[in-house]
């Protein structure tokens, strides 16, 4: 039956940024007024001023602020609002919050507390989705507590092995072991990153894939038990196990991988009675792929799926939580074209990419046919060094891969932004390497294969 149909005339979003004015954005057009909340460091942000109202949460410190339940709770309520939308990073996965907001009269706009719980603890998503027959990584069924079964595993399967945490994800609390040597070491270290990052020391293991692509599949539930796919995005080009281009659809699959590989991501995430957004997680590698794990929330790359299949993945969020069905069938999903998305953050790419915060004395996007720019600062703002490092994401449309990447670079070399390095000349150089432009990289590739920028 489904979740009774609810209002939402009101929405606080719960975060800052560019994905702070792409949530506001789609309320807009379904008639949904917004509240932006901002910290010290925000007081002009740019989603503060293109939001209808706005309340002040915190000081500059995001733990003081944007991760302040009572606040966000409090400025809810005093601004009358009747949901929340937490967009991503921040408390977008904090189950604690979801079911904080589950529990109180707001709507909450996004996937239910359950989920992010079953999907959280990657040991749980794995059974999940092993029961759904989605082909998993071998590894463990269960957290390992001694470093004698991480040996274990190894006889059987062999090294290099992974070490996981398992409330982990990006890359955080994951040690690559490469002999008995190493085990007691890297269990030590993962178990530590567990902690501080996820507040959850406990680790699992897998088989580690050395040379793999990743590819990722956006899902859509609603409460009706209607699931879709809109398909996949291949994100290889990582540094540190952090994505810096996305594109779709992914140039090493073929048609009947593609099928196979987004029927398993919807049909895994719906045997656990998934709604609102998410991303399930593959490595792809010697023509196989493998369940890595589901992000149950909206992605920062939602943006190159809504551009090739037409479908406001943001606007369909509102509608499930609202008690409504999803819009489209599954039939009615029909990829066109091919698009690509460059985070453009405020790093030095020669400099090891370290952080640059500073003023945008000037900041002009690229314009033109197949670019979009979803951003969330004017010229004239300051980058602080608060918060993450993304200025904007430009999201590159075109009929072909070869006519998105001359598209790219020109769209990147249009780009006019003074007074912050970014990390526009990265994105210049990856697309002149051969490596790139031939489909021929991988997860590995900016680490082994780049050979760099030459600021010469």
């Amino acid at each position: 039956m489904g979740a009774p149909r609810k209002t939402i005339d009101k929405v606080l979003v719960a975060n800052r940024g560019e994905i702070a004015v792409r949530v506001m954005q789609a309320a807009t057009e379904l008639g949904i007024e917004t509240v932006a909340v901002y910290s010290d460091a925000d007081e002009t942000a740019k989603h503060v001023c293109r939001a209808d109202e706005a309340a002040h949460v915190g000081s500059s410190v995001a733990n003081k602020s944007y991760l302040d339940q009572d606040s966000l709770m409090e400025a809810a309520a005093e601004t009358g609002a009747d949901a929340i939308h937490p967009g991503y990073g921040f408390l977008a996965e904090s189950e604690s919050f979801a079911r904080r907001v589950e529990d109180s009269e707001f709507i909450w706009v996004g996937p239910p507390a359950d989920a992010m719980t079953d999907f959280g603890e990657k040991t749980k998503a794995r059974a999940i989705m092993d029961e759904a027959g989605v082909p998993i990584v071998p590894g463990t069924d269960e957290p390992v507590d001694d470093p004698e079964r991480i040996e274990a595993f190894a006889d059987d399967y062999g090294y290099p092995v992974a070490i996981k945490a398992d409330g982990g994800g990006g890359g955080r609390g994951l040690k690559v072991v490469r002999g008995p040597e190493d085990v007691d070491e890297q269990f030590r270290k993962a178990k530590r990153e567990g902690e501080a990052y996820f507040d959850n020391d406990a680790v699992y293991v897998e088989r580690f894939l050395e040379n793999p692509r990743h590819i990722e599949v956006q899902v859509i539930g609603d409460t009706h038990g209607n699931v879709r796919h809109l398909y996949e995005r291949d994100c290889s080009v990582q540094r540190r196990q952090q994505k810096l281009i996305e594109e779709t659809p992914s140039p090493t699959i073929d048609e009947e991988t593609r099928a196979e590989l987004c029927e398993a991501a919807r049909a895994g995430v719906a045997e656990a009675g998934y709604s609102s957004a998410g991303t399930v997680e593959f490595l792809y590698e010697d023509g196989e792929f493998y369940f890595l794990e589901v992000n149950a929330r909206i992605q920062v790359e939602h943006t190159i799926t809504e551009a090739v299949t037409g479908i406001d993945v943001v606007k369909e969020q509102f509608r499930v939580a609202a008690g409504e069905t999803l819009s489209f069938e599954q039939s009615e999903v029909e990829p066109r074209g091919v698009a690509m998305e460059f985070r453009i953050n405020a790093e030095d790419p020669f400099d090891e990419f370290n952080p640059t915060p500073g003023t945008l004395e000037t900041y002009r996007p690229p314009t033109g046919m197949g670019i979009r720019v979803d951003d969330g600062v004017n010229e004239g703002d300051r980058i602080t060094p608060f918060y993450d490092s993304l200025v904007g994401k430009f999201v590159v449309t075109a009929r072909d891969r070869t006519e998105v990447l001359e598209r790219s670079k020109r769209a990147l070399e249009e780009a006019e932004i003074e007074g912050i390095s970014t990390t526009i000349p990265f994105h210049l150089a990856v697309l002149e390497d051969e490596v790139f432009v031939g489909s021929d990289h991988t997860t590995k590739y900016l680490d082994r294969q780049f050979d760099g920028l030459d600021d010469s």
